[in-house]
């Protein structure tokens, strides 16, 4: 993929977005920043023009369809879009270990499943009326299986991974390019609120980075850490009766997150 000169990049204020904003940031590169808190969003936005960068910063809620169509539309006619990430997600879980609340669901997939099809798909359609782009979403390694800790986050995540598998060879007819991202766990302020062990945790600047060298090489599946990555692979191919006992064990993550 050529380097992106234009880039969109949703969940901004913190975390992985705000990370590869800071690691795309550089002299030439225009950046379009979305998030919805608006002090942290703001820090980010500082931190990539001391690096260079033109930034545009948006307080956008992803969930709101028609102002994303609005966003992207502007953005891209002030310059071409190059390359769209939609990163914005929330994580919640099941809290003491009972069902997840009914609003809480539809709150979680509202924001990682319709905020994503809310970017992708406006960004898909502009693109394809020159014929080249990258889109790229954020699954998570958490999206291969699913635990019963956060079972509608993972669903989530699942949902978003097979839609952007699904896309990709159709896009690639017409010259776009879409990836999927899948991390494991990574130090954010999503992750700060558990209280159990997070195997092999990644800062997220190497986060980041990771993500960038495998969009620049096109790669289908961004997936990291490796062996957690091989864990969840094993985990989807056995039977679920085989490691029910397993999951019923695992810790469960507090029903709230950002």
């Amino acid at each position: 993929m050529r380097a992106p000169e234009s880039i969109l990049i949703t969940g901004a204020s913190s975390g992985i977005g705000a990370a590869l904003a800071i690691a795309y940031a550089a002299p030439g590169i225009t950046l379009h920043l979305g998030g919805r808190d608006e002090a942290r969003l703001e820090e980010t936005a500082a931190a990539a023009e001391t690096k260079g960068a033109i930034v545009r910063r948006r307080r956008i809620d992803v969930t709101d369809r028609a102002a994303m169509d609005i966003w992207i539309a502007e953005a891209d006619v002030e310059a071409p879009l190059d390359l769209v990430i939609a990163n914005a997600g929330i994580s919640l879980g099941t809290g003491d270990g009972g069902p997840e609340p009914a609003e809480q669901v539809r709150r979680l997939y509202a924001v990682n499943v319709d905020g994503v099809m809310n970017t992708a798909l406006p960004a898909l359609e502009h693109m394809r009326k020159r014929g080249n782009g990258q889109i790229a979403v954020m699954s998570s390694l958490a999206g291969f299986r699913g635990f019963p800790g956060a079972p509608a986050y993972c669903g989530s995540k699942a949902a978003v991974r097979v839609f952007g598998e699904g896309l990709r060879p159709m896009a690639a007819r017409e010259g776009i390019a879409v990836n999927v991202i899948c991390p494991g766990y990574v130090r954010s302020p999503m992750t700060a609120v558990n209280d159990f062990p997070m195997p092999f945790l990644m800062e997220v600047e190497r986060a980041a980075e990771l993500i960038r060298r495998g969009l620049a090489r096109n790669k289908a599946r961004i997936a990291f850490p490796w062996p957690v990555y091989a864990t969840v692979l094993l985990l989807q191919m056995l039977p679920p009766s085989w490691i029910d006992g397993l999951m019923g064990r695992l810790p469960t993550k507090g029903g709230s997150g950002k």
